[in-house]
């Protein structure tokens, strides 16, 4: 998959701190605040995140941030706090100009985009979660003991293991992220770790992420949210993101087959997420003459679909070509019917031409 130009800029957060981002890509905004474990500039060589980058711009102009203290952004005499974060994030959409976006949280990144969310419902028309939490396990009172024990423990390993001076400590942070690395996915996240930000920065930051708790927001989100989490994830737990999938009105719930927090392009559960994406998520119609504005309400996969459908494909064609079966086509097909406001598939194939939709069969 080739991989679009970026430019990176500046912005100033609330409190005055730079705060690095980057577009690229074309199409409807969607903006990633993914972890802290990013650097925009060597995020793009990484076989980590360089598939994700790719995937996530296909079609859509994709934002991405580094966080306060990390990357490219401002990293010394900085303030954490969950409040930050969140004020972050709300200098980037307005640096960047953004109107209406979707929005793609992953783990701490969920929290805060539920926040922002919540406090810009018009503004966010789609949102993604993956790893996603309502209350970290240290945020509860009171807390068990056993909680307690294990956060201090794997702290003061990666803690250890930051420097390298320990080859053991400093592969457990990668361990226990992607398990299921290879070898090269396993050493460039190991060494993008330690580029990425300080030590003193680390502490800090993940001081915060211990106590986050937005409980309280999340049954408050209103718009479409898709939320993906990994049967096996050991950072954060497989029934922490089946709950906030739980108490989101609405919420699609897509569990990943993965023992993997950061999910690889190598394994088969990347194409779940692929699909999931292409399923929920609104994209650009590219077409001829006037627009028209509910096509641009179909998702990704329903704009495949709606193509073959002008192309006069049936379903049983449809599902061969997207790799779906007939009745998951059918069922895409009557989506779109619903959609468009018409009642036949002869008046969809009209509508679509129309749009510029069914006019090249290489598209």
């Amino acid at each position: 998959m080739s991989q679009p130009a970026q430019q990176i800029r500046f912005c100033t957060s609330r409190d005055g701190t730079r705060i690095a981002y980057a577009t690229c890509g074309a199409g409807p905004p969607l903006i990633w605040a993914a972890s802290w474990t990013h650097h925009l500039e060597l995020d793009w060589d990484s076989p980590v995140w360089r598939p994700w980058i790719a995937t996530l711009a296909r079609r859509h102009t994709l934002v991405r941030y580094d966080w306060r203290g990390c990357g490219l952004s401002d990293r010394e005499q900085v303030e954490f706090s969950f409040e930050k974060f969140v004020e972050d994030l709300d200098a980037v959409i307005e640096a960047a100009g953004l109107k209406q976006l979707v929005l793609f949280g992953v783990s701490a990144g969920a929290a805060i985009g539920m926040t922002y969310a919540v406090r810009h419902p018009t503004r966010v028309s789609h949102l993604v979660l993956h790893a996603s939490y309502g209350r970290n396990r240290l945020a509860g009172s009171p807390t068990p003991q056993e909680d307690v024990e294990e956060s201090q423990a794997r702290s003061k390993v990666i803690e250890l293991g930051w420097s390298d001076d320990t080859p053991a400590y400093g592969r457990f942070f990668t361990s226990l992220h992607m398990p299921d690395a290879s070898t090269e996915q396993f050493q460039s996240f190991a060494n993008l770790l330690r580029r990425t930000t300080s030590l003193a920065n680390n502490v800090a930051l993940r001081q915060v992420f211990s106590l986050i708790d937005v409980q309280e927001i999340v049954p408050k989100v209103r718009c479409p949210t898709l939320v993906l989490h990994s049967r096996g994830d050991s950072v954060i737990s497989f029934e922490r993101g089946r709950s906030v999938a739980g108490i989101i009105p609405g919420a699609r719930f897509v569990p990943l087959e993965s023992h993997n927090h950061i999910l690889l392009d190598t394994e088969p559960a990347w194409q779940q997420l692929v699909e999931a994406l292409d399923d929920f998520l609104p994209a650009a119609v590219k077409r001829a003459g006037a627009g028209d504005p509910l096509l641009d309400e179909l998702t990704s996969r329903e704009h495949q679909v709606l193509e073959l459908v002008a192309q006069g494909l049936d379903n049983t064609t449809i599902g061969a070509r997207l790799h779906i079966s007939e009745r998951t086509a059918r069922n895409h097909v009557s989506a779109i019917l619903a959609k468009l406001g018409i009642n036949s598939r002869a008046q969809a194939i009209v509508r679509a031409r129309e749009a510029g939709f069914g006019l090249d069969n290489s598209r």
